[in-house]
């Protein structure tokens, strides 16, 4: 069992109007600055995108009706990361939550950085949606 931390955001916007504008790997760039829209391109099983240590896959979720938007991402060592990501209700408006997994052999700075990239990237999504009107 690894160690979770899930971390949100409010974004004052209707959840489902949200997620359509959002669910699409290729907007993904626009707020996540783990990827770049340079960098992502379809390829083979899913996305490819150029990491730290070379090329990484990320699969995305299907469209669906639940705000469902994970990801999985091959780091090239054989293992798959699975990035827990929902857009659900929160009164007229929508939460977004990302579940952050402490990996095996993390260190406590690693993981921290982690955490403090995945509120920037949330807060950049915050303001993109802001910018959608």
């Amino acid at each position: 069992m690894l160690t979770a931390r899930t971390y949100s955001v409010t974004i004052a916007r209707n959840w489902r109007e949200l997620y359509e504008a959002i669910w699409q790997p290729e907007i993904f760039p626009k707020w996540a600055s783990g990827l770049t829209e340079a960098d992502l391109r379809r390829g083979g099983t899913g996305w490819i995108a150029d990491g730290p240590d070379g090329p990484i896959v990320v699969r995305f979720t299907p469209h669906n009706e639940f705000g469902v938007m994970d990801h999985f991402v091959e780091t090239g060592d054989g293992r798959e990361v699975h990035v827990p990501l929902r857009v659900i209700e929160n009164g007229d408006g929508a939460e977004v939550m990302l579940t952050l997994f402490r990996q095996p052999g993390m260190s406590d700075e690693d993981f921290a950085r982690d955490a403090k990239w995945i509120t920037r990237d949330l807060r950049a999504l915050r303001d993109y949606a802001k910018a959608l009107g």
